[in-house]
């Protein structure tokens, strides 16, 4: 997993929209003050004042927007402190081209007579004078923001990891005890399980923020089924109900999984003469629905099955509220002596 340096990653991307149209904002507040400033009422020469101050401001902020996401890479190599007075410089720099830039359009629409008027200079230090009063909060205001968003980025990563890395599988031992018996017995199929719990382990270790196709997961859960059938033979039935999920569909990896792990666990194993597990996937609207579904344990053999079951739930559930929010939901229930598990998120496409 790859993690984010602060000191290589300090500034916001130019590029994206909403920093593009914050400093554009910004630029037009400036311009609509200054305007203010200078006239008392705001006549028909206040709307040309604003008119010319709207558009020097929006050369000035589309102008630094562009030459800051062009030299974002160098700037991000020079460091935190370096690269701040370097944005600083480049923010100035923009400003007097920009200054230099509107003179030459006054002149060459008729606006002004004279290509260098005496008050070129006057115009050109207010303009610096104006972004360096500016620019300085607003850049300090977009690098905060930045580093606020990539820090809650790097803590729900985090959180995600740790929350996939405490899935501690029950049925490990109890399968390497089925490929141990299957070597002498079948040894085809001793392989074919070991290829299974490879799969399956790869998923474990893979990386939890990233959402995996939904046919992917059922391979995964079968795989994992197919290793405890061998283990508990005609006691485990399953049933898949798959309704109208779009093919493209994707939910975070290893949600089946352990909630399969844990039906079989602390309901189907418990049981004497086993039982069905029917898992049930349909879709109603952008809501992505999944039900797992076991007999209740018998109740002689349930206690020492009961510690860790919350544990796994709420592993889950913690799971899907770090990546989907208040967006998914999770609640089990028991009814017609069953134990159901039901979740609910948002169809997210590929």
């Amino acid at each position: 997993m790859k993690t984010r340096n602060s000191t290589q990653d300090f500034l916001p991307d130019f590029g994206s929209f909403g920093v593009a149209i914050r400093l554009i904002l910004l630029a037009e507040i400036v311009a609509l003050v200054i305007t203010i400033g200078r006239n008392p009422v705001f006549d028909q020469q206040a709307w040309y004042d604003l008119n010319l101050l709207s558009t020097y401001a929006l050369i000035v902020s589309f102008s630094t927007v562009v030459v800051l996401k062009l030299t974002s890479p160098l700037i991000q190599r020079a460091g935190p402190k370096v690269g701040n007075v370097i944005s600083f410089l480049v923010l100035l720099l923009v400003t007097a081209l920009s200054a230099e830039a509107m003179i030459f359009l006054l002149y060459d629409f008729g606006l002004i007579g004279e290509r260098w008027p005496e008050w070129r200079e006057v115009f050109i230090l207010r303009s610096l004078l104006v972004a360096a009063v500016i620019g300085v909060p607003a850049l300090r205001y977009l690098a905060l923001v930045h580093r606020t968003r990539t820090g809650k980025q790097a803590q729900q990563d985090a959180q995600m990891q740790a929350l996939q890395s405490r899935i501690r599988p029950h049925f490990l031992f109890n399968s390497m005890n089925s490929i141990a018996s299957l070597t002498r017995t079948d040894p085809d199929k001793a392989e074919a399980v070991l290829h299974d719990l490879a799969d399956l382990f790869r998923v474990l270790l893979a990386d939890a923020r990233k959402l995996v196709p939904i046919s992917a997961e059922r391979e995964i859960s079968r795989q994992y089924l197919e290793i405890e059938k061998i283990r508990l033979g005609d006691r485990l039935k399953i049933k898949w109900n798959v309704g109208n999920i779009p093919r493209n569909a994707q939910i975070p990896a290893l949600t089946l999984q352990p909630l399969l792990e844990n039906a079989i666990y602390h309901g189907l194993e418990t049981r004497f003469g086993g039982g069905l597990l029917k898992i049930d996937l349909w879709a109603e609207g952008e809501i992505l629905n999944i039900m797992i579904s076991n007999p209740l344990p018998d109740p002689s053999s349930a206690k020492k099955h009961t510690t860790g079951n919350k544990i796994a739930l709420d592993n889950i559930r913690q799971r899907l509220e770090t990546q989907f929010g208040n967006a998914a939901s999770m609640q089990s229930f028991e009814e017609g002596g069953q134990y159901h598990v039901r979740i609910k998120m948002p169809i997210t496409r590929a």
